[in-house]
């Protein structure tokens, strides 16, 4: 498990504590299919922060497919947490997540640590393989070469954080000593969340990722999924992303939304309780509101101070 008192401070915020955590998916206003306003986006970040919320997550979708109908809230990643970060103050900061195949490891551990260090260490990161499939010839990227690309990444970040002047090679290029990666993290490296399958065996995830990020599971399908985890990677945290919208009624039942629920707020409470019992560590929250500012009140109020 990641020494949490050596952790950056996003991942101690996240996990330092005994319970389930809870952080937001943006975008926040809603807007999946063209380009959000930045200053409700800003707003909504920073009442999330002030009413309980432990993290913000930004998704990497370089390109946006109409046909995936979702542009994943437009904004570059790094230059978004940027942003965000000045506009928040102890809040984590998480990618969910960087399409490692499509990005250069030495720009990806560039702009990493940049945010990381502008944020004062509240930079967690997910990393995936990508699941749309116009993207990689746009990239010029194999997609046959994704589980080797995303191992190659990992090995070559944890490298650029953690050493000065590394020898390093793979299929993206080689350092031969002269050359460096700066800035640093804040501390020896970043926190890496390996998201889905990542197309790797649940092995090499716990053995190289300091958590593993999941999508929405069923109840029982999670327990089987935690049961596997913890004996592969012991205490490291586990995290699902689960789709949330209010009914109007507090006790209305669940009705299955995609890769979520829509149901009364006393029913997620429980629903929320149970998760933590089954040992889950934190869940990326994507809210859907008409009203998200009084929808993360509501949930802040009802779920994360009532757990």
């Amino acid at each position: 498990m990641t020494d949490v008192d050596h952790a950056n401070a996003g991942y101690r915020r996240l996990f330092g504590g005994d319970g389930l955590s809870f952080g937001l998916g943006f975008p926040l206003t809603g807007e999946t299919e063209s380009t959000p306003d930045i200053d409700a986006e800003l707003r909504l970040a920073s009442h999330a922060e002030t009413v309980g919320f432990d993290a913000l997550w930004a998704r990497d979708v370089p390109t946006y497919w109409p046909r995936f109908g979702d542009a994943g809230g437009a904004f570059d990643p790094w230059s978004l947490l940027s942003h965000v970060a000045a506009h928040t103050e102890s809040v984590a900061l998480g990618t969910a997540s960087i399409v490692l195949p499509l990005r250069h490891p030495l720009h990806m551990a560039k702009s990493a640590a940049t945010v990381d260090r502008l944020s004062d260490g509240r930079l967690v990161l997910g990393v995936a393989s990508g699941d749309r499939d116009p993207e990689y010839p746009a990239f010029g990227v194999d997609p046959e070469n994704r589980g080797q690309l995303v191992r190659e990444s990992v090995e070559a970040l944890r490298v650029l954080w953690r050493e000065e002047y590394p020898t390093l090679d793979g299929s993206w290029g080689y350092l031969d000593g002269e050359l460096d990666v700066l800035p640093k993290p804040t501390t020896d490296t970043l926190p890496l969340f390996p998201t889905g399958n990542a197309r790797q065996s649940t092995e090499w995830i716990a053995e190289n990722g300091d958590g593993w990020i999941f999508y929405h599971l069923p109840e029982s399908t999670l327990e089987s999924y935690l049961d596997t985890w913890r004996s592969h990677a012991s205490e490291k945290p586990f995290t699902i992303a689960v789709q949330v919208e209010f009914a109007a009624d507090p006790t209305a039942e669940p009705e299955p939304l995609h890769l979520g629920y829509r149901a009364g707020v006393e029913w997620f409470r429980e629903y929320f309780r149970r998760l933590e019992e089954h040992g889950l560590d934190h869940v990326i929250v994507g809210l859907r509101a008409a009203e998200p500012e009084a929808a993360m009140t509501t949930f802040a109020s009802e779920i994360i101070d009532e757990l």
